[in-house]
């Protein structure tokens, strides 16, 4: 078992992507247009879902776990981010006023997922 203070850089950035997904759509910002233009939502979900995923996959890709070990759980890191994805996705269309639900917005969150995994794998795993 790993320690859970390895964790917290993820455990926060978890807990700032909620905050951020349960912000009422009448208190977003409204985009320029030029950002509607190249997708800015779309990278901005990427973003913040790439990053949610490399925190948690990190403390397992530096850990002393058996080579499979840590593949199976960054493997298991990142679908579990793609269905806390989808997941705020649902949370948004059923309980935040002014959000609703995007299969955009998925399909970047999980993009951000698989870049994370990637990245652990070109990082970690040469």
């Amino acid at each position: 078992m790993l320690p859970l203070k390895k964790f917290t850089p993820a455990i926060a950035w978890f807990f700032l992507v909620l905050i951020l997904i349960c912000i009422p759509g009448d208190d977003l910002p409204k985009p320029h247009t030029w950002m509607n233009t190249i997708m800015f939502d779309k990278w901005v979900h990427t973003g913040l879902f790439s990053v949610l995923a490399f925190l948690f996959m990190r403390p397992f890709s530096l850990s002393s776990l058996p080579l499979t070990q840590k593949r199976q759980a960054i493997i298991k890191i990142a679908v579990c981010v793609s269905i806390w994805g989808i997941t705020t996705e649902l949370i948004q269309e059923y309980y935040i006023a002014g959000r609703t639900f995007d299969w955009g917005d998925w399909l970047a969150d999980s993009f951000g997922a698989l870049l994370a995994l990637l990245l652990c794998k070109k990082l970690y795993f040469k």
